[in-house]
């Protein structure tokens, strides 16, 4: 099977929706929560995206390879000569298309409520999404045998998700970009090893 058509397999526009409602539903609480202080709201802005973002991004996590272990399908692709770290990757910038390009629409309705900076927040969210996506596919690999995946899931990425979480809220694009560009290049064979493991 081609990387192509394995791409288009894992892209699942409607696995957005679910993310995408529950970020705008944090989002939204956190206004009413805040109330009328603009200064308040542009202080907890950043903040609020970032936390929003990472357990949208938590809610798929789960299913990511359940549906490959349990049909066989992981099997015939690893049959056809793909490797484990490419399934992965390849599952990671599937999710980023699917549930982080959505994400980042509805950051800008939710920058525009918080009264960020636009430009800056998509960008550095626009980054931090993509070393998320890295880290859920890993994560989704771990758990993919798993009964209770959902738990898992959360103890997994929650800590390693901690220096994206600092660097984007804090603005440091660059450390940002660094952490990460290492979960991209590291995420495939931890989530390699891990599929290798449960199949």
């Amino acid at each position: 099977m081609s990387l192509w058509r394995l791409f288009r397999r894992y892209l699942r526009p409607a696995d957005a929706f679910l993310p995408v409602a529950f970020f705008l539903l944090v989002v939204i609480l956190s206004v009413f929560a805040a109330g009328p202080d603009q200064e308040l709201l542009a202080r907890i802005g950043p903040g609020t995206l970032w936390t929003g973002a990472l357990l949208a991004f938590l809610l798929p996590v789960q299913t990511l390879f359940r549906g490959d272990l349990e049909s066989g399908a992981l099997d015939q692709l690893r049959m056809t000569g793909l490797a484990c770290e490419t399934i992965t990757a390849v599952r990671a910038a599937a999710l980023w298309v699917s549930v982080g390009a959505p994400l980042l629409l509805a950051a800008g309705l939710g920058g525009l409520l918080l009264d960020v900076p636009l430009l800056p927040v998509l960008a550095e969210l626009a980054i931090g999404t993509a070393g998320l996506s890295a880290l859920g596919a890993a994560a989704g690999a771990l758990v993919a045998g798993a009964r209770s995946g959902e738990a898992v899931a959360g103890i997994v990425v929650l800590p390693l998700a901690v220096p994206v979480m600092i660097f984007g809220a804090a603005g440091e694009i660059r450390l940002l970009a660094a952490v990460c560009l290492f979960l991209f290049f590291a995420a495939p064979f931890a989530g390699g090893a891990a599929l290798r493991a449960s199949s």
